[in-house]
């Protein structure tokens, strides 16, 4: 009886010892080349974001008619942000930050047609973007104040 439970035992140790084993052989994969990039905004994709993060929270004061703040100063780095592309800094894009800056500052020199003069914004982000970099379209025209 002893010698069947010795041999029962030896063969469980066994088992487990074999399974162990398995368990800390790494399996190592396949060597596997990435050509992954982590993509980076360009400073003025990023000014764009935050231009875009600040008109959707004007838009709400707006519609509930709280106090509209001051002109972001920030937006004036609209003329010197490095662009994702720097051949697009031509005479078309510095008229087209000329005017948006001016439509955007209007919203705050003519509080009492906050709504038409946001729309007129919106209106002239829309103009440069259909002419360059017109993947922001559709969410732009989100902008506009019905």
């Amino acid at each position: 009886m002893k010698k069947i439970l010795g041999l029962a035992f030896a063969v469980v140790l066994l088992g487990c010892r074999n399974g162990q084993e398995d368990k800390k052989t790494p399996v190592v994969p396949a060597k596997q080349t990435s050509h992954f990039q982590m993509y980076e905004m360009s400073e003025m994709a990023s000014l764009m974001e935050q231009m875009f993060a600040y008109n959707t929270q004007l838009k709400e004061r707006i519609l509930k008619g709280e106090p509209l703040g001051s002109y972001p100063a920030a937006f004036d780095k609209l003329h010197t942000a490095v662009l994702t592309e720097a051949s697009d800094r031509d005479a078309f894009f510095n008229d087209q930050a000329l005017q948006f800056i001016a439509a955007q500052k209007m919203i705050y020199s003519d509080s009492l047609n906050a709504e038409v003069r946001f729309n007129e914004m919106v209106g002239q982000c829309l103009e440069c973007h259909s002419k360059k970099c017109g993947g922001p379209v559709p969410r732009i025209k989100k902008l506009l104040i019905p």
